[in-house]
């Protein structure tokens, strides 16, 4: 047996020493970062690919607000290829396949489809042609056997674009302007729908801030095991994903080495690979193609790695370890798991993280599709590890794999946590912090940040003297 010389670090056992600052005002700190090789990011937060965290609303809220979510892949190959969609339909300003409904359907069917897919209106079809559009005020106060066909507000009375080229975001903003519509399909001149476009989607081309890939649909990450890697990354590029998540808790294994090698021969899209925990790791998924490495081995609030296996590298050190060979390569690390505060990011980002990934400070959000309860008067959300054995169970579920709930052992807890309101309100005070952390070191940058970084060890007085003190005493 070999003992290693090092102590591992966690984000508890260090502070950040503070530097000179000669830049003044936090609003030169810019915090943006790469999240892979080639996708940068205007913030360095993703969300976690837990199915108590990011679904399609959490990963629109996370783009819009200059991160990224990660779908989670605990569900079957169309239920993601579905949550993709509705993040791609979000704010590309024409929606090429808008979701429709044909006239002989009733006002039920309108409600399941809505309810479904989270849109609120429908172009109206005929064998193919657009013959009307039915909205959610078409549908105030009608009974659901009621027909599309008696409700819906005809061709005839609606503001239509007939499209033959390409018309500039300019040209629907005065549209809307004038005719005061919230949506607006396009046609050809033989009433075939061509797409759709929205006054939300419109207003949303203003927000530079927001992550966009180059046909101005906000990006998202989707997640792939290996069982089914190639099926599932296929749909889910053609879906629109921008980049793949191998989604692993052990990442150094030949599996994922093999998948990896398999899926970036074949693929054209960036891909990252992990859970990781040292530089061997890191070298080896390197040369197999990784555009960038996930980091984490047990530090999550609900995993218990650590505790069923024995095994893990406190998540400082393993930043620092795999950031030492990845920096060779020019390919970036994600912290994932630990984070609790926006003084445990800088901290990561100091060790040589790119971006961390959350999951925690974002499951009691508004966005989580965690479920939610109301216990003594305060709402909670739902929140479980995915390596926990109900996590387990449903992906063996979906999976259709025969298994007895015996043989599955957890590594993760299931909880419930505080509702804690918009997700971008959260990220907001996030990054709020971060900036102050940056200007704390004199740094304007995450590269800056890294280079002047000194950290110093913390005894147990010195972690309980770095919490507020609320008590008489």
């Amino acid at each position: 047996m070999k003992v290693h010389p090092e102590v591992g670090l966690s984000f508890d056992d260090v502070l950040l020493i503070p530097k000179r600052n000669s830049f003044g005002s936090r609003k030169k700190v810019s915090l943006k970062t790469k999240l892979t090789k080639g996708i940068t990011l205007n913030i360095p937060i993703i969300s976690a690919n837990m199915d108590t965290v990011t679904g399609a609303r959490l990963a629109i809220a996370m783009a819009q607000s200059g991160g990224m979510g990660i779908l989670h892949r605990f569900n079957t190959i169309e239920e993601e290829v579905g949550e993709v969609r509705k993040v791609k339909r979000q704010s590309s300003y024409i929606i090429k396949d808008p979701y429709t409904i044909t006239k002989d359907k009733t006002v039920g069917d309108a409600r399941a489809i809505s309810q479904i897919y989270g849109v609120s209106g429908f172009p109206v079809l005929d064998e193919g042609k657009l013959v009307g559009i039915v909205t959610e005020r078409d549908l105030w106060f009608q009974k659901d056997d009621s027909l599309i066909a008696d409700v819906m507000t005809k061709k005839n009375d609606m503001v239509l674009i007939e499209q033959e080229k390409t018309i500039k975001p300019e040209k629907f903003v005065e549209v809307f302007k004038k005719h005061k519509v919230e949506k607006i399909p396009i046609i050809d001149k033989k009433s075939n729908l061509l797409g759709m476009v929205t006054a939300k989607d419109i207003a949303n081309l203003g927000n530079g801030h927001a992550t966009k890939s180059s046909d101005g649909s906000l990006m998202v990450g989707a997640s792939v095991g290996v069982k089914d890697a190639a099926k599932r990354s296929e749909a889910l590029i053609k879906a629109g994903a921008d980049v793949l998540v191998i989604d692993i808790a052990h990442g150094h294994s030949e599996a994922v080495v093999s998948t990896l090698k398999t899926l970036k021969r074949k693929l054209d899209i960036e891909i990252i690979a992990g859970n990781i925990a040292t530089s061997a790791a890191a070298e080896e998924l390197i040369s197999a193609g990784a555009d960038a490495i996930k980091v984490g081995i047990g530090p999550g609030s609900v995993c218990t790695t650590r505790l069923v296996t024995g095994s893990g590298v406190p998540q400082l050190t393993a930043i620092e370890w795999t950031h030492n060979v990845a920096q060779h390569y020019g390919v970036p690390i994600i912290g994932d798991g630990g984070i609790r505060t926006s003084g445990d990011i800088a901290k990561a980002l100091a060790a040589g993280a790119s971006t961390v990934m959350v999951g925690k400070v974002l499951g009691g959000t508004e966005e989580a599709p965690g479920a939610t309860i109301i216990r003594g008067g305060r709402k909670y959300k739902f929140y479980r590890g995915m390596s926990s054995i109900s996590a387990n169970s449903k992906k063996l579920e979906v999976d259709q794999s025969d298994f007895d709930i015996s043989d599955v052992v957890g590594e993760g807890n299931e909880t419930f946590i505080p509702y804690i309101g918009s997700a971008k309100e959260v990220i907001s005070q996030l990054c709020g912090g971060l900036k102050s952390a940056f200007s704390y070191s004199g740094a304007t940058s995450i590269l800056e940040l890294r280079k002047n970084a000194e950290l110093i060890r913390l005894s147990s007085g010195g972690l309980r003297e770095s919490y507020a003190k609320l008590d008489s005493d």
